[in-house]
């Protein structure tokens, strides 16, 4: 299955995050539950404020659809996102990308 990188930019409202943050991390949580989130955490400190999360789908519209669910995108927390799919071809992840083949 395709692997995608998402990644959030945060709009300025630190507090709306902080009174969203617990039903925003039930929701990845179900989500990597369910094997559709691989990795999910925000920025560091002196970044600029988002997040980035690794999802296996069956498709594009898989992780769209996830993302447009999401709690902080709902509460407008999330002023733009992307996705982009991703083949990892070093590391844990590589061999589900490239099939099992080195």
């Amino acid at each position: 299955m395709p692997f995608f990188l998402v990644r959030y930019a945060y709009t300025g409202d630190t507090a709306g995050r902080d009174q969203h943050r617990a039903e925003h991390k039930s929701y990845l949580q179900a989500a990597a539950d369910r094997g559709l989130i691989l990795g999910s955490g925000p920025f560091a400190a002196g970044e600029d404020p988002g997040a980035a999360m690794i999802y296996e789908a069956a498709g594009r519209q898989n992780v769209v659809d996830a993302v447009e669910g999401d709690p902080f995108r709902l509460h407008g927390h999330v002023a733009s996102y992307d996705v982009t799919e991703w083949i990892p071809m070093i590391g844990p992840w590589a061999v589900a990308a490239v099939g099992g083949r080195s």
